[in-house]
C-alpha cells in the first residue's frame, strides 16, 4: 500500500491550524505551533539522531504561506521567519495519527527544560542584595571663602 495523499489542505489563520484530509478518509487538524516545533527541518530536527532542538515559545506563530514542493510535500513559511522545513505527505499524517502522543511528549520536555531552569530552593547562601545605586555624593570640605 502507498501513502496516503492529502485531498485536501486548508490553513485555517483564525484558528491557526493547518486542516488536511487524506485520500484514506482521514482528517486531521494540526495546529500551527505544533507544526512548527515539529518541523522536519535540521533547524529543528538536527543534522543526525539526538541532535533535535528544543523549540518553544511558538504558542502564537502563524503561518503566512504554503507553498507546494513537487507532488510529494508543502513548505510551510511561519511568520517567525522559518520556512525550511518540507512537511512530506508522509510526515503530515504522521503528525496527524501521533498527534496526541507527540504533543504530550513535547509538553513532558518542555515542563522538564523550565524545571531545570528554574533556580533550587533552599537556603539562601548569603544575604539578599538590594538594587545598586550610585554612592551618594560626599560632602564638600572645602573651606569657607572669605572676603
Amino acid at each position: 500500500m502507498s501513502d496516503p495523499v492529502p485531498t485536501e489542505i486548508k490553513l485555517r489563520t483564525r484558528s491557526r491550524q493547518l486542516e488536511v484530509v487524506f485520500d484514506d478518509g482521514r482528517r486531521f487538524e494540526l495546529p500551527f505551533e505544533y507544526l512548527r516545533v515539529h518541523s522536519p527541518s535540521a533547524e529543528v530536527k538536527g543534522h543526525g539522531p539526538g541532535q533535535g532542538v528544543l523549540v518553544m515559545g511558538k504558542e502564537n506563530v502563524g503561518v503566512t504561506a504554503i507553498e507546494p514542493v513537487g507532488r510529494y510535500a508543502v513548505k510551510l513559511v511561519f511568520d517567525d521567519g522559518h520556512d525550511t522545513g518540507l512537511y512530506s505527505w508522509k510526515y503530515l499524517y504522521e503528525l496527524g495519527s501521533e498527534r496526541d502522543r507527540k504533543w504530550a511528549d513535547y509538553r513532558a520536555r518542555v515542563k522538564a527544560s523550565r524545571a531545570s531552569e528554574e533556580p533550587a530552593s533552599g537556603p539562601a547562601l548569603g544575604p539578599a542584595l538590594g538594587p545598586v545605586s550610585a554612592p551618594a555624593a560626599a560632602p564638600s570640605h572645602k573651606a569657607p571663602s572669605r572676603t
